[in-house]
């Protein structure tokens, strides 16, 4: 995923029609917020458009009102603004795509970055090939100098290599851990300050996440805050512990949400289960099809 660090806003944008009319309704400032946030992830991804975590993992409404942090209710009201107002589409595989994000943006210099990227992967999976055949033995083909060259040249595209090779959802990267300590924090337990490569409890993240998905493990995370005996309202007065949570039988039972109160939805396990509701969950009842009538009306002058 070649991300690139800006995107084009015109100087007119809140004169746009569907822009102006965003700014009428309820919740107006909050919709256009993440209206901006969506073209930020379209940016970051590069994909003509497209929106998601992963090439193979789309983002739902719950995992953008968690990145976002927004009110659910909130998120889907605005998602399902845009989508009448036709700046966002939602495809039958779930993925979200920026409508006529060519128009609007650079896509020639866009299309340069992915180029760039792509160049850059192959000279370094090169590099690095080369550098194996001189480490066989009986075999080498170039000085030790050269190679010694060549592993500081391996270490400049590091990154690279691992953006390209972590990019799903059941590896762990950098950009993962920091998603997950960020997300346990704010549970408000035992601060988790660090996940440290040759670990056990790096090993065991991992682990999890290879055998599940990074999603589910962020969710999994999410639905302890719904869980009163894990927060510590237990006779022992135990409280979960990260190290504890990534351990094969623990872990397994917080995804099955077995720990969940009683008396709160597990809104965890509904999502896991695919479970859908026809309705907006949302605050006020906003008549979508009354909305987009009057959008209609005002672009033939009425």
């Amino acid at each position: 995923m070649a991300e690139v660090k800006w995107i084009k806003i015109t100087t007119s944008m809140f004169e746009d029609e569907k822009i102006d009319f965003i700014e009428s309704l309820p919740e107006s400032d909050a919709i256009l917020i993440i209206w901006i946030k969506l073209l930020t992830l379209a940016g970051k991804c590069n994909s003509n458009g497209f929106i998601f975590l992963t090439e193979k993992i789309p983002y739902t409404e719950e995992m953008l009102a968690h990145k976002f942090r927004r009110p659910l209710s909130t998120v889907k009201l605005a998602m399902e603004t845009l989508v009448r107002l036709e700046m966002i589409e939602m495809g039958t595989d779930g993925y979200l795509k920026i409508k006529n994000w060519e128009k609007h943006q650079n896509i020639d210099g866009l299309d340069k970055i992915r180029e760039q990227t792509r160049k850059r992967v192959a000279k370094h999976r090169e590099k690095q090939k080369l550098l194996q055949e001189c480490n066989v033995t009986g075999n080498a083909t170039v000085t030790d100098g050269n190679a010694t060259e060549l592993e500081e040249e391996l270490e400049e595209d590091i990154d690279i290599e691992e953006e390209v090779e972590d990019n799903t959802s059941t590896t762990l990267t950098k950009e993962n851990i920091k998603v997950i300590i960020k997300t346990w924090n704010e549970l408000g337990l035992q601060k988790l300050k660090a996940i440290n490569p040759n670990t056990n409890r790096y090993k065991m993240l991992k682990a999890r996440i290879k055998e599940y998905s990074f999603p589910e493990v962020v969710q999994a995370m999410q639905s302890i805050d719904n869980s009163t005996f894990l927060k510590g309202q237990n006779k022992r007065n135990w409280t979960i512990t990260f190290d504890w949570f990534v351990k094969p039988n623990n872990f397994l039972k917080v995804l099955e949400g077995n720990y969940i109160d009683e008396n709160k939805e597990n809104s965890f396990t509904q999502m896991k289960n695919g479970a859908t509701k026809n309705k907006l969950d949302l605050d006020h009842d906003y008549d979508m099809d009354a909305i987009e009538q009057q959008l209609l009306k005002r672009s033939r002058g009425g």
